[in-house]
């Protein structure tokens, strides 16, 4: 018997044990099982490939690219290999590392077209459109009927204007209707549906969004499911999270220490948050932590740990003790830390995540000290936008697959905003997208002074930051221009199909001063 086949059953157990510890967020006792099964078998190429993946995961990038090294060094497909680190690299957003994977791969002999274009999707995300276009032309060169290489070829088009060839290179993609192609079909569906909306067909652009979202709809089942739960502890959490719990929460803050100065960026996606962060980061004496999921996963999950799913917000936070409370801000702030590579220091850390708009008391109750800066926008623009954009399929996302499941999402969402800001102690300052745009310094300095930050004109010219760094959202592209009013109002080119909703958008429209 081979020594693999002999200890084959040991690894499965090792492996499956080790998946079992990760779904618990007991990240030590998953590496500590991955690294016996790398002991047991350690020519296993895919066992260090995961291992990787998980290191980079939980921000050791370090040891995530050691372990990358030595997979890449014993898969016999070193181009796959090299072109697996890379899409995990880009899973969990260390752009510059994928992007030298990739680069290596296509070095390498019998590399299919697609990891051509998936390197040209990265060089587009980093601005580099002549290099992107010039690797597309290499895949089509291999494979004219690469789907994935026209849906790029496409979306480089688009953004530089060229809209009748990109329609023509996106209706050739959805003209296949193979197995292969499907996930770049709902892609390109969407992708059509912003180049009918650039044209003005506007009839045309809503079937487009529409396909895809039909393609989409059957793996969502599961997920919209455990978003309305999420939704109904939030629509909770709004009835009873009173004024005298949050201001106990406030005041007890005292009891931890050190104090921190840092805020939250939030509001419903799509409201101007990249937009805010991009002009607050230019500012040399702030640093901004771009849509991580660290506060997610490394503080409000242990908030949760041991609690029935069915546990409101408000009883796991009531029931955190002070230990725990100080052990999570430490995490936090070690994590941040080590995902940017460097130190927070005495700059006034600002932490942009539209997604943890509904867990405001969290923030609150970890960081009593924190200021909250919430960026509003037309509750009907902002609908539309989260519905146009192509977005992975994840629990919240899947929210966004009709009009009507968009608006629910975002009633919950800035609902629960709506009902608690009166209450909070904290303090907190909305700003609309609509202001911002029309009067981008009065709104900066606004923003500045409630920060307690001395102005600093490097930030009216944000854009020029923008371009000089890597923009994880998926606004990246829009950020780096100067800015522009074409997005307000973009609602009612679809007000035929906003008609059923506008009544449960009123309050927030009306509430938030759009009415």
């Amino acid at each position: 018997m081979k020594p693999k086949q002999k200890h084959q059953p040991a690894l499965l157990r090792l492996v499956r044990d080790a998946d079992e510890a990760w779904q618990h967020q007991d990240y030590q006792r998953y590496f500590d099982l991955m690294q016996k099964a790398n002991r047991l078998a350690p020519a296993n190429h895919g066992l260090l490939m995961d291992l990787a993946a998980a290191c980079g995961r939980r921000y050791d990038y370090p040891a995530a690219e050691k372990y990358f090294e030595r997979s890449v060094g014993l898969a016999p497909d070193k181009p796959e290999a090299l072109a697996m680190a890379g899409l995990h690299c880009r899973g969990f957003g260390r752009y510059e590392m994928a992007r030298q994977y990739f680069e290596r791969a296509i070095q390498e002999k019998g590399v299919p077209a697609e990891t051509f274009v998936k390197l040209a999707e990265l060089y587009e995300r980093f601005r580099f459109p002549r290099e992107a276009m010039n690797l597309v032309n290499r895949a089509l060169e291999m494979d004219r009927n690469c789907a994935l290489a026209l849906l790029v070829l496409a979306r480089l088009d688009r953004i530089a204007g060229r809209l009748g060839p990109a329609e023509t290179s996106l209706r050739s993609v959805l003209a296949r209707n193979d197995a292969d192609t499907w996930s770049t079909r709902i892609r390109a569906w969407y992708e059509l549906g912003m180049v009918l909306d650039a044209q003005g067909h506007y009839d045309e652009a809503m079937r487009a969004f529409l396909q895809a979202k039909a393609m989409i709809r059957p793996n969502a089942a599961s997920l919209l499911n455990f978003q309305k739960s999420a939704q109904a502890r939030m629509n909770e959490a709004a009835v009873e999270i009173s004024a005298d719990t949050l201001r106990h929460w406030f005041e007890s803050g005292q009891a931890l220490q050190p104090q921190h100065r840092l805020a939250l960026l939030c509001g419903h996606p799509r409201s101007g948050t990249t937009l805010l962060e991009q002009m607050l980061d230019s500012h040399p004496a702030i640093i901004s932590a771009e849509e991580t999921p660290i506060f997610f996963q490394d503080v409000y999950l242990p908030l949760r740990r041991g609690l029935p799913e069915s546990a409101g917000i408000l009883s796991a936070l009531d029931a955190a003790p002070l230990s725990l409370l100080k052990q999570l801000r430490q995490t936090y702030f070690r994590a941040l830390e080590s995902f940017h590579a460097r130190p927070v220091g005495d700059r006034f850390l600002l932490d942009k995540n539209p997604a943890l708009t509904g867990l405001i008391p969290a923030f609150a109750r970890v960081f009593p000290e924190a200021k909250f800066l919430v960026a509003l926008r037309d509750p009907r623009d902002v609908c539309l936008s989260c519905f146009m954009q192509p977005l992975p399929l994840n629990q919240v996302s899947a929210m966004f697959l009709s009009l009507d499941s968009t608006v629910v999402e975002y009633a919950s969402v800035m609902g629960l905003w709506k009902a608690i800001a009166p209450r909070m102690q904290n303090p907190h300052l909305e700003i609309r997208y609509e202001d911002v745009v029309e009067n981008f310094e009065s709104c900066s300095r606004r923003v500045l002074e409630f920060f307690g930050i001395p102005w600093d004109a490097c930030v009216l010219r944000f854009n020029e930051h923008a371009r000089q760094k890597l923009v994880r959202s998926p606004t990246y592209s829009d950020v780096m221009k100067p800015i522009f009013k074409g997005a307000i109002g973009r609602w009612r080119n679809y007000q035929k199909y906003f008609e059923p909703h506008l009544a449960a958008l009123e309050p927030f429209v009306k509430a938030f001063g759009y009415g």
